[in-house]
């Protein structure tokens, strides 16, 4: 069976950091593309970071310098890195995966977009107090 298993999420007063993780099984993780998302109340689903099968990164403007995306292929897991954390991070966190490289030009293209990705995680909550 194929798994994506979001863990790592919390509660954090605002400045504090969270790392997220995305454990995956079931299929060849090295051939897929990791992006995470989030979804606040109310919000449209908004994807974060991706880390490409190249591990090449991509972030959404408003976690530039804050957050890092990483990948252990030997572990089957990706991970983010969120410091700095605001009150405005505040979402269920996705991790979406789908089997190809994800360029630069795909990225913003399509690469943020949920309906590109073939697996999806269950989500964690992530909470950051003000």
């Amino acid at each position: 069976d194929v798994q994506l298993q979001a863990s790592g999420g919390g509660l954090v007063q605002a400045g504090g950091s969270l790392r997220l993780s995305c454990a995956a099984a079931g299929f060849t993780f090295d051939d897929y593309s990791i992006t995470w998302f989030r979804q606040a109340p109310g919000k449209a689903r908004e994807a974060v970071s991706c880390v490409s099968t190249d591990k090449t990164t991509y972030y959404t403007d408003s976690v530039k310098g804050r957050f890092t995306i990483s990948r252990d292929n030997a572990k089957n897991t990706a991970y983010l890195q969120m410091n700095s954390l605001k009150p405005e991070d505040t979402a269920v966190y996705y991790c979406a995966a789908v089997r190809r490289e994800i360029s630069s030009n795909s990225w913003y293209h399509k690469g943020f977009l949920p309906d590109y990705y073939e697996y999806w995680g269950q989500g964690t909550q992530v909470t950051v107090s003000s």
